[in-house]
């Protein structure tokens, strides 16, 4: 199948879902998530109609982007943890980082002056490897968030525990919600290229879908 093909089969996989979701599929942001494939890929999926383009790495996208910097409406989200020795170069090449999880990365992010979307990222998942703030810190990093001058701060992330069976990850899908009620947050980024409809059907507004566009990453 041709990544034409498979944007049109992601699209009708998110209106399907919507429709007995009782949801408008423009309500849910399509974040094509581009690790490892080239600046060229990311063309190809420009010139298909995307906008929103997912990256896992500051190091890697900053190599791509002298060739990506014209794409006139693009926006480049970070969805992979981010370091705070590489906030400032994280904020002058994103417009969007889900993977807020410190109150020190709040400060270092604000502090580079440069006007940016953030969200929370949760760790919902007892895996030690995954990255995130602990529940019971939440209220205290949306404050900071809230205060901070450059940063809009609209919704919370998560990552489930992988697994073949979408079903799952529904329970972490609808905790996350279910804080961002409490919170008072709109956006929930959640659900992957295995998971996003059950992750919509659970409020998701931005859903990470790489593999499922692209198809199976290979190491570069």
């Amino acid at each position: 199948m041709s990544f034409y093909e498979h944007l049109a089969e992601v699209r009708e996989r998110i209106e399907r879902v919507c429709a007995r979701s009782g949801r408008k599929s423009s309500s849910i942001t399509l974040v094509a998530v581009t690790k490892v494939f080239p600046a060229n890929v990311i063309r190809e999926a420009y010139e298909a109609g995307l906008r929103d383009f997912g990256e896992n790495y500051v190091k890697e996208f900053e190599s791509k982007f002298p060739e990506l910097k014209s794409l006139s409406g693009a926006r480049f989200h970070l969805i992979g943890h981010l370091q705070s020795n590489k906030a400032r170069r994280a904020a002058e090449l994103f417009q969007v980082i889900h993977t807020v999880d410190s109150a020190k990365l709040v400060r270092w992010l604000d502090e580079t002056g440069r006007s940016l979307e953030v969200m929370i990222e949760v760790k919902l998942a007892p895996e030690e490897a995954k990255s995130g703030a602990d529940p019971a810190e939440l209220s205290t990093l949306v404050g900071a968030g809230r205060a901070s001058t450059n940063l809009r701060l609209t919704g919370l992330m998560t990552m489930p525990p992988w697994s073949n069976d979408a079903e799952p990850s529904r329970s972490y899908f609808r905790r996350l919600r279910e804080l961002a009620e409490q919170l008072g947050l709109p956006h929930l980024s959640m659900g992957m290229s295995h998971d996003f409809e059950v992750a919509i059907e659970e409020g998701a507004t931005h859903i990470r879908v790489g593999t499922a566009l692209f198809g199976r990453r290979t190491k570069a």
